[in-house]
């Protein structure tokens, strides 16, 4: 007679003796709603991702973030500076010595290789590098005068995404999401989409939750194929089958939950499954991009080589926001704006790669009415200086322009926003920002107040203090650039 020994089956084991049978284990019930089970009995908060009440009547529902990273060259894109031709090859360095990162290769003053031209109703001066943009200034508030704390693209990089120049704070995607939800439990509500050809500086921490729960972090979405990963069943089973495996695992799931009280990472995993399996209804039809007309594809630039990845993923970004989703961030590969040499071919480069699909946003959303429930916001981490970067030799073609974290360039357009406004203005040669300054809490604190969120009152307490994405800085809103 053979002896059986009945070992204890806990939850994991369970599953592993009957995955066969139960496939997708991983994945929970269609909740409908909830994310998160309610309150324990330790009467901790609940973190989850269904809408929540804005302080405010807020003017956009959801946001784009095109990130730029690399920093733009203010100067040979939005900022022409006339005194800069003028002055073009004069010694500057000693005046700016204690800005300068790269003391080694340092030039005399540059002028831009780019000619300016003004374009729409507002007379907005662009780049002749950015063609498709400048048909599109009406409905864009560019601010000249904005700056920020650091010229080293890390610290920079993590200021402009959480506020602080440290690792481990939360992005703004992510207090967004924290303090508004999603109006789509089908979706994930902050989403990336970087680029294939790779990660930016920082990698996965500019999307990071920090302290936050971290069911806010951002969610990778790929441009191509399946958006994520596994998403889709090993083997089908039938609808009956595969809703009693859900109800079931929802059960053990939350007996699990309540009897470990105040793991924000476990309710975050649990969350992660049960979203998984209501994406496997909509995640690939909301990045389908066959049932996009011809015309649609060609606009965004998706039938171009030069444009085709960063087109496809403003094209899905539309998708996203009209599908519900609240925040959706783009990056580029590596830092394409950083022109530390061969500025003339290299800035047109990155241009190339992005000015189309970024106007097409523009003129998409406002096809579709959704440019008047829509943020777009356009910038990097910071500037440029105005004298030459030298690389090698001394000839101009192959010079740059170093780190500037005293001016940048950024813009908005959509939801709330008063096109056709040019603010701030930086001093003659494009070095500094000058009249109506914006700091980088400055554009956070205006973000947050678009979507009828107030940065004094977005708080979580940790460690006994009330921490927010402005931190202790004084932050105000842009008040010139609101409609």
């Amino acid at each position: 007679m053979t002896v059986q020994h009945h070992h204890h089956l806990d939850r994991r084991s369970f599953f592993d003796h009957v995955g066969s049978g139960l496939y997708g284990a991983a994945l929970a019930q269609l909740l409908g709603g909830d994310l998160i089970a309610s309150e324990s009995s330790h009467n901790r908060p609940v973190h989850n991702l269904l809408p929540q009440q804005p302080v405010h009547e807020p003017k956009a529902k959801a946001m784009i973030h095109l990130f730029m990273n690399g920093g733009p060259s203010q100067m040979d894109l939005f900022d022409p500076k006339p005194e800069l031709t003028k002055r073009h090859g004069e010694p500057y360095f000693k005046k700016i010595a204690g800005e300068v990162e790269f003391i080694d290769s340092v030039g005399a003053l540059k002028r831009s290789p780019y000619k300016f031209r003004q374009h729409g109703e507002c007379g907005m001066s662009v780049s002749e590098v950015m063609p498709h943009l400048a048909q599109q200034v009406d409905d864009i508030a560019l601010i000249r005068s904005m700056h920020t704390t650091t010229f080293a693209h890390e610290h920079a990089l993590y200021k402009i995404h959480s506020g602080r120049m440290l690792s481990a704070y939360p992005s703004l995607g992510s207090w967004v999401t924290y303090g508004l939800g999603s109006e789509n439990q089908n979706l994930p509500a902050y989403v990336v989409l970087d680029d294939p050809g790779g990660l930016p500086v920082n990698g996965v921490e500019n999307w990071q939750a920090g302290f936050l729960p971290p069911v806010y972090q951002g969610t990778r979405f790929r441009s191509t194929g399946s958006p994520v990963l596994d998403l889709e069943p090993g083997t089908e089973k039938p609808e009956k089958v595969v809703k009693l495996q859900r109800d079931l695992l929802n059960r053990l799931d939350n007996f699990h939950r309540k009897q470990r009280p105040g793991q924000p990472v476990l309710d975050a995993r649990i969350a992660n499954y049960e979203l998984a399996a209501r994406m496997q209804l909509e995640a690939n039809d909301t990045l389908d991009l066959s049932q996009e007309s011809e015309e649609t594809l060609e606009m965004y630039g998706i039938n171009d080589p030069k444009t085709e990845s960063y087109g496809r993923r403003c094209l899905i970004a539309r998708r996203l926001v009209e599908s519900g989703v609240r925040f959706v961030q783009l990056y580029i590969r590596s830092q394409i704006w950083d022109s530390h040499r061969n500025l003339a071919s290299g800035l047109r480069s990155a241009c190339e790669f992005t000015d189309k699909p970024v106007a097409a946003l523009l003129k998409d959303l406002r096809q579709r009415g959704l440019i008047d429930s829509t943020l777009v916001v356009w910038g990097g981490e910071f500037g440029r200086l105005p004298i030459a970067q030298l690389a090698g030799s001394n000839s101009e073609k192959t010079s740059g322009r170093d780190h500037n974290k005293n001016a940048m360039v950024t813009w908005f357009a959509g939801a709330g926003i008063k096109g056709g406004t040019q603010y701030g203005t930086t001093d003659e040669l494009g070095f500094a920002a000058e009249e109506n300054k914006v700091s980088v809490q400055d554009w956070h604190a205006t973000i947050l107040h678009l979507l009828g969120l107030d940065h004094e009152k977005l708080l979580l307490e940790r460690l006994g203090l009330e921490e927010k994405l402005t931190h202790v800085f004084e932050a105000h809103i842009i008040d010139g650039i609101l409609s």
